[in-house]
């Protein structure tokens, strides 16, 4: 079964690729065929096979032997371990219906915001009427729970817009209500909290290397969704970890 989910992420990832670079184009996402972006040659069966192709093909277009970015496979690989990942982490339940769901959404939003630093609306929209739809059969504890977690994580960004004067996109305010809506209230905090850490992390390195630069900006869409992840998979336990210290 972990071979299975790990094939069917892979498979979905590949999807993502294309629905995170078409949408904010304004593009279908059923045509035209996927095509080499430099040649133009369309992609054969045998070029779209996930992770594999690319390592295959030395990560080069088959026709013209531009490099492909390497982003496709990231997606693809990321997307099936951590759908592999899900039900040994969480355990079987339809919980893992709406875990299936977030990480689907961030694989989206980690392409889009990689490539053009956009977190698109009609993305958000749909997958906000996804969870609606799962949180209606599957509530959190207490079920209004999902309403405070959206309005907790909106007004959280939006206030830090505010007084950093446009340092949160609106974008990532979006995110977090739709994340609050899935999440709930503590751990939208949670993922918050871990996003900022990784978010910091990345950009003290990045400088150290000189792979950023000052005040250059960079993509928060890939650490909100890894926080989110993180908060999500070990929150309780984090949280449960943290009050030992006081009882």
């Amino acid at each position: 079964m972990t071979c299975l989910l790990f094939l069917y992420g892979i498979t979905l990832g590949s999807f993502f690729n294309v629905v995170g670079l078409r949408v904010p184009e304004g593009q279908s996402i059923v045509k035209p065929r996927s095509a080499c972006p430099n040649c133009r040659q369309h992609l054969r069966a045998r070029d779209l096979v996930p992770v594999f192709s690319y390592v295959i093909l030395r990560g080069k277009c088959r026709g013209c032997g531009t490099r492909i970015s390497p982003v496709y496979p990231i997606t693809e690989l990321l997307t099936g371990v951590l759908f592999a990942l899900a039900p040994i982490v969480l355990g079987w339940s339809w919980e893992l219906v709406v875990t299936w769901t977030l990480i689907s959404l961030f694989m989206i939003i980690f392409v889009s915001d990689i490539h053009y630093m956009i977190i698109p609306d009609k993305v958000l929209l749909v997958f906000a009427g996804i969870f609606l739809f799962e949180r209606l059969l599957w509530p959190l504890t207490p079920w209004w729970d999902s309403l405070l977690g959206a309005a907790v994580g909106f007004v959280l960004l939006l206030l830090i817009a505010l007084v950093s004067k446009g340092g949160m996109g609106g974008g990532d305010i979006k995110l977090f209500a739709v994340i609050g809506f899935a999440v709930g209230t503590k751990l939208v905090l949670l993922s918050f909290l871990f996003a900022t850490l990784c978010g910091a992390v990345f950009g003290v390195i990045g400088l150290m290397l000189r792979l950023v630069k000052r005040r250059q900006p960079i993509p928060f869409g890939p650490f909100i969704g890894l926080g989110s992840l993180v908060a999500y998979f070990y929150g309780p336990k984090i949280i449960d970890w943290y009050f030992t210290f006081f009882y």
